[in-house]
């Protein structure tokens, strides 16, 4: 073949793809056109004699589609770039940089983590620095919590949990209950709280010992629905949709924090600040947190986390290896469920308020997004996604300016899980792994190497 030839036959080549990639983005906006009707292109309004009237937005569909278009356009753009080859640094300097690098960003981390709440008072003072500590630093780290609770059941077992958010109101409810009616302190309540979620993990745990795949993520799914259900109708335990509230708030090891002799600050002889009490469940929150890796870490490196990873891998291989399938479950479900009883039992102490509305099924979808946005077994991974996921939404809602723009009716907070299905679609594409699709092997024999992603479930390692 001659080269003008190959050059006809390139260009044809090019052509057929461009065609192939407009139509492909043409189809997904038809699609968006057909799901945006009627739900977006007709808005429901009332007028003060109570008739209803359906007004048109075709402009606002026309935008929601040609982004579509553009995006759906861009993707397929981007994975036909022409690969190129770049040269891979030498082993050594990636053995050297890795821990260091790891090592010291932890730790850069945890010093930000500390000083954050007694910075942000500094700078912002107690009023101003309410919202950051609260909505951005406490509400953070809730779902970091709950993400690596969910990452041992999901990222290390390989178990699909839909239903996670049940051990998290099994926890909430258990604290609420034993400080309403029993009188019980918060550090009492605290274990007692994780156990039951614990103990209804091992229950979950039964059924689905011969499960895997779609069929345990129906069965969990049932089972945090179930949970949710008891919470409505078990109306004289639980008070229904109406819930519990006047729930005991948490103390500084018995010293309330109030502006009374023997509070807090009475002992202390510091100036009584309502801010005390947000300031000490952020700390509080953060330790619970770093327990939970803390004990996630170790347990990875004993028996039975390695046993957790065997069972991700290959259920059946790990069978034959003779590890007890069963028991490896059961502790699975058992210590994810302890975890997220946990951090329920904070969110009730947080709230003084819980009723079945804050343990929808929403929850649960947002938690395994983080696990598997940050990268499953992963827990910097986690903890980024968290960040980028609650924080964004935080971020949302202080997007006042763009009411100018569409209207004061326009709330962006409103769109924020449509936002978070486009960066889960984008995230799919461009770094399947997640966030973190590396990290450190659990074991390893003289030195570490990392494992291809083809050859893993997990990503490397």
């Amino acid at each position: 073949m001659t080269v003008e030839a190959q050059k006809i036959t390139a260009v044809g080549a090019v052509g057929v793809g461009a065609g192939a990639m407009l139509k492909d983005a043409f189809l997904a906006a038809l699609v968006t056109l057909g799901l945006c009707f009627p739900v977006v292109a007709l808005h429901a309004e009332s007028d003060n004699d109570g008739r209803l009237y359906l007004i048109p937005r075709p402009l606002l569909v026309a935008i929601i589609c040609g982004l579509v278009f553009v995006g759906r356009l861009g993707i397929s753009l981007y994975q036909a770039r022409p690969k190129v080859d770049r040269p891979a640094a030498p082993a050594a300097v990636q053995k050297a940089a890795s821990p260091i690098l790891s090592r010291y960003l932890s730790l850069a981390g945890l010093i930000f983590l500390f000083i954050f709440p007694l910075a942000t008072l500094w700078l912002l003072g107690p009023t101003g620095s309410l919202k950051w500590i609260n909505n951005y630093g406490i509400q953070i780290l809730i779902y970091v919590m709950l993400g690596w609770g969910l990452n041992i059941v999901v990222g290390l077992a390989g178990l699909l949990d839909l239903g996670y958010v049940a051990f998290y109101a099994v926890g909430a409810y258990s604290y609420a209950l034993l400080a309403t009616t029993f009188g019980l302190s918060f550090w009492i309540c605290l274990p007692l709280a994780g156990i039951l979620a614990a103990f209804w993990g091992v229950i979950l745990g039964f059924p689905v010992l011969r499960l895997r795949g779609d069929y345990l993520a129906i069965v969990t799914l049932a089972f945090g629905e179930i949970i949710r259900m008891i919470l409505i109708n078990w109306v004289p335990v639980t008070g229904g949709y109406a819930g519990i509230a006047s729930i005991p708030k948490v103390t500084f090891f018995g010293l309330p924090f109030a502006d009374a002799p023997g509070s807090f600050a009475d002992t202390f002889g510091i100036e009584y600040l309502p801010i005390h009490r947000t300031i000490f469940l952020f700390y509080l929150i953060l330790c619970l947190a770093l327990a939970t890796n803390f004990v996630t870490m170790r347990l990875r490196r004993l028996p039975i986390g390695r046993a957790w990873e065997a069972l991700r891998e290959d259920e059946i291989a790990c069978r034959s290896l003779g590890i007890n399938t069963r028991n490896t479950k059961l502790t699975a479900f058992a210590l994810g469920a302890l975890f997220g009883g946990f951090a329920g039992s904070f969110f009730s102490v947080r709230q003084g308020f819980v009723s079945p509305e804050s343990f929808t099924f929403i929850e649960s979808a947002t938690i395994l997004a983080i696990v598997v946005l940050g990268g499953m077994g992963s827990q910097i991974g986690v903890a980024l996604a968290a960040v980028v996921m609650i924080g964004g939404t935080e971020i949302l809602r202080e997007m006042e300016w763009t009411k100018q723009i569409f209207g004061q009716d326009f709330d962006p907070a409103q769109y924020r899980m449509l936002i978070f299905g486009m960066a889960m679609v984008i995230m799919m594409v461009l770094r399947p792994r997640g966030l973190v699709s590396t990290r450190e092997p659990s074991i390893f024999l003289k030195e570490r190497k990392a494992v291809s992603g083809d050859l893993v479930k997990e990503g490397h390692g």
